[in-house]
């Protein structure tokens, strides 16, 4: 990965009581994030075959991202490119992880495109990275993280801002 085109990662996971092909039932089904996203008003597909996938994250705030699937790993999780229709986009990786019998671990991480700070002098992107950018990046993959993890358990869509308001992409 260009160390220059992508910022330092980050990852969250959440321990969700149910086997790996649970999970995977709902992370590669076509328009899952509709289900489980709560920062997701709706979530068309254009193509879903693996590999090669498209489909777009449209946020409650207005903001719309199209998710462009690279590496479709079977029953174990995917990576894609996510960003605006023309512009820079983010790397995600989505895995998921077999613990013991009693439950999995869904992860996912976030490669943030280093656009997001190129307009700030250089030596203050370190400090908007760790007191900005990572907190919130966290925040936001905890939510998507419970949303994964409330549908699966309560078998119940996951409602808007459900596990609170995230500034970047509700409102």
């Amino acid at each position: 990965m260009n160390n220059k085109k992508y910022l330092k990662p980050v990852s969250r996971s959440i321990k969700i009581d149910a086997n790996t092909t649970q999970i995977w039932e709902l992370i590669s089904k076509p328009g899952n994030l509709e289900l489980c996203h709560p920062f997701c008003e709706s979530n068309p597909v254009e193509k879903w075959l693996g590999n090669n996938s498209i489909d777009y994250v449209n946020y409650y705030n207005g903001v719309k991202f199209q998710r462009i699937f690279t590496d479709w790993i079977d029953g174990h999780g995917y990576d894609l490119l996510i960003g605006t229709l023309n512009g820079c986009k983010s790397k995600v990786l989505w895995r998921i992880h077999n613990s013991n019998k009693s439950y999995s671990e869904l992860q996912i991480t976030i490669y943030s495109h280093s656009h997001s700070i190129s307009k700030y002098p250089y030596f203050l992107k370190p400090f908007i990275y760790s007191f900005y950018i990572k907190p919130m990046l966290r925040k936001y993959l905890s939510s998507v993280l419970k949303g994964c993890q409330w549908y699966i358990m309560q078998g119940k869509l996951v409602q808007k801002n459900q596990f609170g308001v995230h500034k970047w992409f509700s409102n």
